[in-house]
């Protein structure tokens, strides 16, 4: 038997945190959610490695979620995909240097986020 997958989930928003936690509880993925701060959530990935990050952009604090992804990958190639609604070209070249799967604009779908992973080879189809 496999073991479960981890996703940090970082968004700011506790109703976004809470429907894409539903959607990553449905691929199968245990969730460690309703991360709001960029510096929580370099430590959580340091403490639990996980094998996902969604990560918004814009977080509370003074740290954003691609200078989050830049302290993380210090330490860690974890796959990060971005969910935010910053789809302006600034934002998605500053996210270049963090190596990211993807860049999704909200509003997403569960289909949308499924779709994302299988192509990045995260989730399997079926």
């Amino acid at each position: 038997m496999s073991e479960t997958k981890k996703v940090l989930i970082v968004e700011d928003d506790l109703i976004l945190n809470l429907l894409y936690e539903s959607y990553m509880e449905k691929l199968g993925f245990e969730t460690e959610g309703e991360l709001v701060y960029g510096k929580t959530a370099i430590e959580m990935a340091r403490k639990v490695e996980p094998d996902l990050i969604l990560m918004d952009i814009s977080l509370e604090g003074d740290m954003d979620g691609i200078e989050a992804m830049l302290e993380i990958r210090k330490f860690s190639s974890v796959p990060v995909v971005y969910i935010t609604g910053n789809s302006d070209k600034a934002h998605q070249e500053r996210a270049k240097s963090t190596n990211y799967t993807d860049y999704l604009v909200k509003p997403i779908e569960f289909n949308e986020l499924k779709a994302c992973l299988i192509k990045a080879r995260i989730v399997d189809a079926d």
